[in-house]
């Protein structure tokens, strides 16, 4: 079971990390439209302001939760390591739409995505998380996105500025394994849930996501 000590008494104790992460819902095709279907995620990682966007963005997110919008910083702690010597590597193939989620070295799962459409091409990244990470994030521009009170970009785990793997509302699970948004890397919302706890779980420094 994938879950750290300060779980147990929450999302462990709920047994919500009980299957491992390839036995997740994996983008059913939902034939009912809404607001979303032709909307991309109202964060935009290429802005030109995109900085004090993630400021306000942060300020909104420790008034409403009480949370930090960043892990704390225990790169201390990490063990240098990159790719498949970290204890969490996510691998993004954008010519697959796929994410291959490594734990300690063996494959747990094979996830669809969505990475930028074409002009909006989500860049390639070899690196550590940077830490900013949210449960949710409310939509304000496409409320028809919010996924179960959680917004529509839920469980975001930021790589850098304001490039995400983050979970995406129902009316986007059929887009997975397509193109399909601004920039950031879509996933069906269990399995964000699945990275960001495993994030919060190993820190920063023992966590490296790859996008080729």
């Amino acid at each position: 079971m994938f879950c750290a000590a300060a779980l147990a008494a929450s999302a462990c104790a709920k047994n919500e990390l009980s299957a491992p992460p390839a036995t997740l819902a994996q983008a059913p095709v939902v034939q009912q439209a809404s607001s979303e279907d032709s909307a991309l995620d109202e964060l935009d990682p290429f802005a030109p302001n995109i900085n004090d966007q993630l400021n306000a963005m942060d300020q909104a997110y420790e008034q409403a939760t009480g949370e930090s919008a960043h892990l704390p910083n225990l790169d201390f702690f990490s063990t240098g390591c990159r790719r498949e010597a970290c204890a969490i590597w996510a691998r993004v193939e954008k010519s697959e739409q796929k994410l291959y989620l490594y734990v300690n070295g063996e494959i747990q799962g094979v996830f669809d995505t969505s990475t930028g459409i074409p002009g909006r091409d989500t860049p390639n990244f070899d690196r550590h998380p940077d830490g900013r990470i949210y449960d949710r994030y409310t939509s304000t521009k496409f409320p028809g996105g919010d996924y179960n009170g959680l917004g529509n970009m839920p469980y975001a785990v930021f790589i850098t500025g304001g490039f995400a793997i983050h979970g995406t509302g129902k009316s986007n699970w059929k887009k997975l394994g397509h193109v399909a948004s601004h920039g950031c890397i879509r996933i069906h919302p269990d399995n964000a849930y699945v990275f960001n706890r495993l994030v919060r779980q190993y820190g920063v420094g023992n966590t490296w996501i790859t996008v080729e």
